[in-house]
């Protein structure tokens, strides 16, 4: 189990990555945009630089749903390697079986 201090890290940067993720979207599509004038991209990119660290979408680490593990993740069941092997042994995973030969 990881610590519950790095989870609710995680889940606060989660947070406020969702909260400025408008206003980050179009400061970056000013800077990128070439029909404004070069004071004006570099305006945007200034702003975009004050913002938060943490609300950036790159800060938030992908974590297992069920221990909070941050490593071998698996995306599309988002849960850890080692959480699925023991939930998939349980049989609680439906359309999962264990191996055996």
């Amino acid at each position: 189990m990881a610590k519950k201090s790095a989870i609710e890290k995680n889940k606060r940067r989660a947070q406020m990555a969702d909260r400025y993720r408008a206003k980050r979207a179009q400061l970056k599509a000013m800077a990128a945009d070439e029909s404004l004038s070069d004071q004006e991209r570099f305006t945007a990119r200034l702003k975009l630089a004050e913002l938060p660290r943490n609300s950036s979408p790159t800060r938030v680490r992908n974590r297992c749903e069920v221990t909070g593990r941050p490593r071998a993740y698996y995306r599309k069941l988002r849960m850890s390697r080692i959480a699925l092997r023991e939930l998939g042994g349980d049989g609680k995973i439906p359309g999962l079986v264990k191996s055996s030969w």
